[in-house]
This record gives C-alpha cells, structure tokens and sequence, in this order.
C-alpha cells in the first residue's frame, strides 16, 4: 500500500488501466456475438444453443465465483486479484478458437466467467478508493466506458478477423492480448492505502446481513438485472439480427453497430455519471430515479429500431435508445457503493453483480434465442425481430424496480469510510 495520497496524475493513471482491463473484459464477452453467425454455420447449432454460449455458459461461474473472489480482494491485494482474473479469462478466450463442438466452447465460455468473475467488483473498490466522494460517479462512468468500448472492439475487431481469417482466430487474437495486458498492469497499478476501516475484515455475513436489511440494495439490484437481460441479450443477437432482416455482412455489421455502441454508449455512459454527481448532491434518490426514466425513454425508441424497414433508419432510431439505456451504470454502482463501510465495497459490488449478472447475463441472450426458435414457425426469418420486440417489456420492469428504489435510497445511504 502506498502511505502518501496518490498525485492526481497518478490517480489519471489508474483509472485508464483500469478502463483497458474493463475494455479486454468485455471485447472478451462480447465478441461472440458477432461471431454467433460464423460459429453457428461451422458447428451446426441452434438458436437456443448459441444463447447458452452467450448467457449462461459464462455467467454460470462468473456470478456465483465473484462473490469469494471480492472477499479475498476486500482482504488482500485487489490489484493482484485483478492481474491474474485478465490473465485467466484472456487465457480461456484464446481457448474458445479452438473448440471443436458445443461441449468444448462452452466449457471455455465457463472459463472466461471464471476469469472474469474477478475483475469487475475488485476494479470498483479501487475507483472508490482513489477517487474522493464528489467524483465517484464520473470516475465509474469513465471506467465503466469499457462496456462500449469493449462491446465496439469486440464487434468491430471480430467482425473483420472473422472476414479475413476465420472466427477462430479473432478468439486466439484477442486472447494474447489480454495475456500481454496482465503483467503491465499489476507493475503499474499500486494497492491504494484504504479508508479508516482497512484494518477491519469484516465477515461475509455481516456484509450480507447489511446489504439484506436495506431495500434499496434489492431494489436497485433487481432493477439492474431486468435492464441487463435486455441489454445482453441485445448485445448478442442485434448482430445477428442485421444478418437475418437486413441482409448485412460481418463487417458491415461490425462498422453499424460498433458505431451504434461507441457513440450512444460512450454518450450514455458519461451522461449517467454527470447525473449522478450533480443531482446526487441535493438528492441521494436521483441515483435511482434517472435510470427509471432513461429505461422508460428507451423502450419506443428501441421498438422503433427493431421494427425499421431500412439500415439507415434502424440506426437512427437504435442510437439515442443505446445511449439511454448506459445512463444507469454510474449511478447505481455509486449507490451500491455508499450502502456498506468502505472496507466491505468489492464485496457489496460482487453481490449486486452476483443478481445482476445470473439473472441479466445468464438469461438475456437464452430467453431472446429461445423466443426467436419458438416463433420461428409463425414468422420465419423474421423471428428474431420480434422475439427482441417482446423482450422490451424488461425495460418496463426495470424502471419500476428503480424508481422504487429512489425513496429507499435516501435512508440507506451511508458515508463510512468515504
């Protein structure tokens, strides 16, 4: 740990290896989906199965593995835990290119969740750690740009690896470089010197018993996993539903919604975080009441996209919607932050994504790709299109869950530890 305060340079520059780590983390998550079309012809395998792959496969591990993971970073060296979690996950990236069959590329999508499981909660608690209170949410909203960014390579990058070469090469590619990342980043990012808490280890039941006793905690959780449900499972099939309904090769496709992702996305997530520190300071219930109404804003807008009859117009419509629904990211993870003592923050991060990402993550692309082959004999081609459309209903869902949750928010907010 460090004894003296960190330079504000300093601080510049663990947050952007931070945003790098986060970038891998989902150019690593997201790349199937713009593969999904390539690896379904060369494996012969359904819908449903490509949404295992895409959901389940990895949030399996990834979720319930991120909850002892923050305990040990909570307790040890976050950093360290960060170092080897990319190391793994970039690891068993570059093994999904050579999987032979739906057994062996799921089992490599377990081991990517496994990795990645150690990543995001541990990254977290170090933003909150350097960064004093008033700018936390844009310090998250700038790490959390690694979601579009991320999200952008993976479909930019893949997308024409996959033209060029194969699919299983853009997997091996990416891989490496995650690999080459790790040592880098543990020589550059030191362990912070924590709050006035650090000397305490607290018990994972008193952690938990902290966060079950404030609603807001459930609230804004179950709030974030309806979003997310929707959010992934657009991720991954809006890729291949620009195949289907708009006759769009992979590097078209890659330059559309790689586009959509980089300028909604990066808008959308600096947005939030603007938001939440500006309004957070008068009211601590704006963290969750934004979100409700970005969720609410987006679901026509993003019906109107889906339903577009041209690419030029779907893009339009898609954009805004896109930007809209990363407006939540900052606030809430702000939120979640402030409702333990500092010393218990990856651990209450890792439960929030322990619900948010084995309902959101796990569920998404599985219950897109399952409606899109239940409504196959009706609509054909087409039935993905509405099998997306039917799923907005998550949205709706989602914005009641937060706007619940201003209210409680007010109560349960504490500043322990700063």
């Amino acid at each position: 740990m460090t004894e003296s305060p960190p330079t504000r340079a300093y601080r510049r520059i663990v947050l952007a290896m931070l945003l790098l780590v986060y970038t891998f983390n989902f150019i690593d998550r997201q790349i199937l989906g713009i593969l999904a079309p390539a690896i379904k012809a060369d494996l012969g395998l359904s819908d449903t199965q490509l949404g295992l792959l895409g959901g389940l496969a990895f949030a399996l591990l990834y979720s319930t593995l991120a909850i002892p993971l923050a305990l040990l970073a909570d307790r040890t060296s976050r950093s360290w835990v960060i170092t080897i979690s990319l190391a793994v996950w970039s690891a068993f990236t570059a093994a999904c290119g050579y999987a032979a069959n739906f057994a062996q590329l799921f089992a490599a999508r377990l081991g990517v969740g496994v990795g990645e499981a150690g990543g995001v909660a541990p990254s977290y608690a170090l933003v909150t750690e350097y960064f004093p209170v008033e700018r936390r949410a844009r310090a998250l909203a700038v790490y959390n740009l690694g979601i579009p960014l991320g999200s952008a390579a993976g479909v930019l990058f893949g997308g024409y690896i996959a033209t060029m070469v194969d699919w299983r090469t853009a997997f091996i590619a990416v891989g490496m470089a995650g690999l080459l990342l790790a040592p880098l980043f543990r020589l550059v990012v030191r362990e912070p010197k924590r709050g006035t808490n650090t000397a305490l280890r607290a018990p994972v039941g008193q952690v938990f018993g902290i966060l079950a006793r404030k609603p807001s905690f459930w609230l804004l959780s179950f709030g974030a996993a309806f979003s997310s449900m929707l959010g992934y499972g657009f991720a991954f099939w809006l890729p291949s539903l620009m195949k289907r309904s708009f006759g769009l090769d992979l590097v078209q496709t890659g330059l559309f919604y790689g586009s959509i992702l980089l300028i909604g996305g990066v808008a959308g997530v600096l947005l939030g975080g603007i938001i939440g520190d500006r309004l957070g300071k008068t009211d601590r219930a704006a963290y969750a009441r934004a979100p409700a109404i970005a969720f609410l804003l987006a679901v026509p807008l993003f019906a109107a996209g889906v339903l577009s009859s041209s690419v030029t117009a779907a893009f339009i419509f898609l954009i805004v919607p896109q930007a809209l629904a990363y407006i939540w990211l900052a606030p809430v993870i702000t939120a979640i932050q402030h409702l333990v003592p500092s010393h218990m923050r990856a651990t209450a991060s890792a439960s929030f994504l322990f619900i948010n990402n084995l309902i959101g993550l796990g569920g998404g692309s599985l219950i897109l790709g399952a409606l899109s082959d239940a409504m196959s004999a009706r609509f054909g081609t087409e039935s993905l299109r509405y099998a997306m459309l039917s799923a907005l209903s998550l949205y709706l869902m989602a914005a009641a869950f937060m706007w619940t949750a201003a209210k409680a928010l007010r109560g349960d907010w504490t500043d322990s530890g700063l």
